[in-house]
């Protein structure tokens, strides 16, 4: 094996890669989020400046994904946050679990995705859909629905699928230090919008020591969302580079300098 074969690795392991390339396509993928309203002090002790908060709010989302290219069929669960970089409004992934080890891998390599395996489930119940998350044997997350209740803004939910995605993508070097340290954004490309639904909802979350999405509390229940598209998982790119940053930087604005 030559080091120009090396060089086109872009995958471990090098010979059979757990993932192939991209790009990477869903259909019919299933989205029940509910946005709550949380602790703003625990908010702002897990979104990474330059990020900054745009309030006290979450959104907690179980997605299911019968059939996407490369990756099969899987669940996944977790919390993204609404966020701010430099004047553009996107959110921030904060947690995700889920069932299978392709696009665990996938994610955390490529994109820097916070993902863990565990056992998300969403299940049809007559008039609820239920979104579970259990570690192991634990329960971390509960969340009903409400089956289609109310027909949702196709326009404004296509204009939230279509806000930039913030990611902390972090590789160590071979010494445990910090080799890449980066604040990646990507966009979902290609929506197809095939239902939209705004739905009654509730959620709880339990404390676990390793699913800690309990770490956000529950203080309110905003709203529910019951979707379902066709959509690309678009590659990222490079909004920050902490390792760039000079040691002395503190405020915002030297921030924004660095991220351009």
């Amino acid at each position: 094996m030559k080091i120009e074969d090396v060089r086109r690795a872009y995958a471990m392991p090098f010979t059979n890669p757990s993932f192939p390339r991209g790009p990477y396509r869903f259909f019919n993928r299933e989205y029940l989020i509910v946005t709550y309203r949380t602790d703003p002090q625990a908010l702002r002790a897990v979104v990474p400046e330059p990020l900054e908060m745009a309030e006290p709010v979450v959104k907690y989302e179980f997605i299911r994904m019968p059939d996407s290219t490369g990756f099969g069929d899987y669940t996944e669960s977790g919390q993204v946050i609404p966020v701010r970089f430099a004047g553009e409004e996107g959110v921030y992934v904060h947690s995700m679990y889920l069932d299978d080890d392709a696009p665990i891998a996938a994610g955390r390599e490529l994109w820097g995705f916070p993902k863990k395996l565990a056992r998300p489930k969403i299940r049809h119940d007559g008039e609820v859909i239920t979104g579970t998350l259990h570690y192991g044997d634990a329960l971390c997350a509960l969340g009903t629905f409400g089956y289609k209740h109310h027909q949702a803004d196709k326009d404004a939910v296509l204009k939230s699928l279509r806000k930039p995605n913030f990611l902390l993508k972090v590789i160590p070097h071979v010494d445990g230090t910090p080799r890449i340290c980066e604040l990646v954004r990507y966009h979902l490309e290609d929506i197809v919008l095939k239902e939209a639904w705004s739905t009654p909802a509730e959620l709880q979350l339990f404390r676990h020591v390793i699913a800690d999405v309990a770490r956000l509390p529950v203080l309110e229940i905003v709203s529910g969302q019951h979707l379902i598209a066709d959509l690309t998982l678009g590659l990222g790119e490079v909004a920050f580079d902490y390792l760039a940053v000079p040691r002395h930087a503190k405020s915002q604005r030297e921030l924004a300098d660095v991220a351009g």
